[in-house]
């Protein structure tokens, strides 16, 4: 039951998202639901059909002869750069030119009366082209020896190569984890309205509203200050529209400037699937070094990923794998070294966790491949090896706040783990087709942008004289409940209800420089920022109060929908009003920056994040070695929040986390065929988990938890981290499969994990390999 001493609404109570009835009833607008203003046009991409080739000839005549098309557009009609890359490397083009480097890539978009005109038209094109030699993996660009498509990075602390060779045992290994397609709701779309002179106004679907305005004004060739960039709400990002809207932003708005009319793009979902990245597939190599007791002495890897033919965000991506490579065991002695490839493929970019998923996979390998060679419950191995306070990690940020004993502790009863372990064991042992394994698994996952510019956050708070509030701030909202979470902060900081208080959509023209909505930091950055405009409208409110009564400013508190002046209760509106007439400023800007965390990159060293977010998993599956096919039994998941700004949202990302990372772990297979072309590009042919999928699932966060740094009221991160509570998943199926050879040989089971991967590494088993 609500605490009738707090408004309704105020941060910390378990309220529905603020777009939840919307959205049941149809009624949540997203940018394709906004009224065309007259004479809207739309767009459509010319897609490449080659992976690698040499452009000889682009023959656009067919096109521009088809039915409705308005213009075509191709890179000699950017009046500005033709260039998207969101790191400014200048190796991301709108449209390509000379060279085409994957299947898919945009050559030149078509202007038309209707969509399905323009779709018909890209089509006739006749595009002439030279093979040229193609890598489509990791492995193949380092065969074929390609470059870098950003600076490498290693982290090492002490001597990892000196610690192995002196370590009791060794292993070494492979790990291949694939990637993940982002397959959001809504797929990326664009609205360009021309305006006065060189004004361009766009309604897009987008992580980013600053970085659309900055690409925009520079494909245009004109000031930021000519481009407004406006989201209401997203339908699902995932990190893939962080960058990836760069592409349907600039064309539409191209296409508005080269017509004078109104331009949408929606792309089709192939389209979409095949022109978008990804999360990056990863290609490890690695040692350990440990003692019979299981306990690590030194690992060594190397993480070669596919990041395509850019470098996109491919730079902070693997950097943040090798960030979490130690999940949360402590390595005496390390070397993690990326290998940030160019491979003849989309560019890869931001996925939900930013590289720090597939960091933890290293992780979690190695703790089972020492499982295994000691004969331990890997749930042993793990808790031998967790970080203690003070310890560093490998780019020697020392670790704080170390909770994870007593959040195993707790999951462990809950979950009735070692019991359970035992039925599994036992199970087993009766030798059917039928397996099953049961994993507990930790996550540490660090809170912060790496870029440390990144970490600042803007808002606006208008209160007018009714005492209804609006707020603006620099986050966006796709569908993670951040509108809610600081609607829910300003209605604590005045002490007013929820619904007092609406939140405008998210602008350029109303918060600037804004940062992306990404690395789980949305309501850390953006609520401080509305709590810091709050704070300013109230100081003045206190100053006005205490003046007009001939009280001290002490005297001054915002209770439950008043102001109490010397013990007098005055109604919020009418404290408000008297502002007003008084000619008290009612409306605030807020900013909000990091504190404490710096980073080197050149020497691998400092505090890149500001705290760490943990959590625990348990899960229990089932596999049928004849076909491959598994389910997953149960879920038990206990989870750090903080002091949580909103349970019942808090609860819903941690389930939400945990299914996607379980589908990218198990059924989301992404396969390029020969030719370079992604053949894994709908629905029908990329499975997602269906809700028949979902396991049963106990979820609690960890109530007694509460952050030790000055977050907004002392909460925790909640986006990224649950993704990684998956790994049980996929550890448990490994226990599944290492049954067949009674538990002494680590099954090597890599991600994802489908039928037909577990049916093969059920085989090596038994020919003991």
């Amino acid at each position: 039951m609500r605490d009738t001493a707090t408004p309704r609404g105020a941060a910390g109570q378990a309220i529905a998202h603020d777009s939840a009835e919307r959205q049941v009833r149809g009624r949540a607008a997203y940018v394709d639901d906004i009224r065309e203003p007259a004479g809207t046009l739309h767009a459509a991409l010319g897609l490449s059909r080659t992976a690698h080739a040499r452009i000889l000839s682009l023959d656009l005549a067919p096109v521009r002869e088809a039915s409705g098309v308005v213009a075509v557009l191709t890179a000699a009609d950017i009046p500005g750069t033709n260039n998207i890359s969101p790191v400014q490397k200048n190796d991301d083009p709108v449209f390509a030119e000379h060279e085409i480097m994957f299947h898919g890539q945009p050559l030149f978009a078509v202007i038309a009366e209707t969509r399905d005109q323009a779709r018909r038209a890209a089509l006739r094109a006749k595009i002439e082209t030279e093979p040229l030699p193609q890598a489509t993996t990791a492995a193949e660009a380092q065969a074929q020896d390609l470059d870098y498509v950003t600076a490498p990075l290693t982290l090492a602390r002490g001597d990892a190569k000196a610690a192995l060779a002196a370590a009791p045992r060794r292993i070494e290994g492979r790990m291949k984890i694939g990637g993940q397609e982002h397959l959001y709701l809504e797929g990326q779309i664009a609205l360009a309205i021309p305006g006065e002179d060189d004004e361009i106004a766009l309604h897009v679907s987008t992580q980013h509203p600053t970085e659309v305005q900055h690409i925009v004004a520079h494909v245009l060739g004109v000031p930021a200050h000519a481009v407004v960039a406006t989201v209401r709400r997203m339908g699902g990002g995932f990190g893939g529209k962080e960058s990836q809207m760069n592409l349907t932003a600039a064309v539409a708005a191209l296409g508005a400037r080269a017509t004078g009319r109104p331009v949408k793009l929606r792309l089709d979902r192939d389209d979409d699937m095949l022109s978008t990245g990804k999360r990056h597939d990863f290609d490890i190599r690695y040692a350990i070094g440990f003692d019979d007791d299981g306990r690590i002495h030194a690992v060594d890897a190397d993480f070669a990923a596919r990041c395509g033919f850019s470098a996109d965000l491919s730079g902070p991506v693997t950097d943040r794998a090798l960030f979490h490579s130690d999940n949360a065991y402590y390595y005496p002695a390390v070397r993690v070294s990326s290998h940030p490839m160019r491979t003849h493929t989309v560019s890869n970019t931001a996925f939900r966790g930013f590289g720090g998923p597939q960091g933890v996979l290293l992780a979690e390998r190695v703790i089972e491949e020492i499982a295994y060679a000691t004969g331990r419950d890997p749930a042993d191995i793990r808790r031998l090896n967790l970080y203690r306070n003070g310890q560093l990690t490998p780019y020697h940020q020392p670790v704080e706040d170390m909770i994870l004993p007593r959040l195993l502790d707790e999951l462990e009863a809950s979950s009735d783990y070692r019991a359970r372990r035992e039925a599994v064991l036992a199970f087993n042992a009766g030798g059917t087709h039928r397996r099953r394994g049961i994993a507990l698994t930790p996550v540490k996952f660090g809170i912060s942008f790496t870029a440390t510019h990144y970490n600042q956050g803007g808002a606006l708070i208008h209160v007018y004289t009714d005492g209804s509030i609006q707020l603006n701030h620099g986050g966006t909202e796709m569908g993670q409940g951040l509108h809610t979470k600081v609607a829910q902060v300003v209605a604590d900081a005045f002490q007013v209800g929820i619904e007092r208080i609406r939140v405008t959509a998210t602008t350029t023209e109303k918060v600037p420089n804004t940062s992306a909505t990404a690395a789980s930091s949305g309501s850390d950055l953006n609520g401080m920022a509305a709590l810091d405009a709050a704070e300013t409208i109230k100081a003045r409110l206190v100053a006005f109060l205490a003046a007009a009564k001939g009280c001290d400013p002490s005297e001054v508190r915002f209770i439950p929908e008043h102001v109490e002046v010397a013990g007098e209760p005055i109604p919020f509106e009418e404290v408000i009003n008297n502002a007003y007439l008084a000619r008290v400023q009612l409306s605030a800007t807020g900013f909000y920056a990091t504190p404490e965390i710096h980073w080197n990159r050149e020497t691998g060293r400092g505090q890149p994040f500001y705290y760490f977010a943990y959590g625990a998993a348990v899960s229990e599956v089932e596999v049928d070695l004849l076909t491959g096919e598994n389910r997953v039994l149960r879920a038990d998941i206990l989870h750090d929040v903080g002091r949580s700004l909103n349970p019942a949202i808090d609860l819903g990302q941690v389930e939400g986390g945990f299914i996607q990372g379980m589908g990218w772990l198990t059924t989301e297979e992404l396969w390029w065929d020969d030719q370079g072309r992604l053949r894994t590009h709908a629905p029908s042919t990329y499975k997602i988990p269906l809700a028949s999928d979902r396991p049963k699932m106990r979820i609690a966060l960890a109530e007694w938890s509460e952050n030790p740094k000055r977050t907004i009221r002392r909460s925790k991160a909640v986006g990224e981290p649950p993704l990684m509570l998956a790994a049980s998943v996929l550890e448990a199926l490994s226990m599944a499969v290492a049954s067949v050879a009674d538990y002494r040989i680590c099954p090597r089971l890599d991600p994802p994990a489908t039928p037909e991967a577990i049916l093969m590494a059920a085989e090596r088993l038994k020919a003991g390999r």
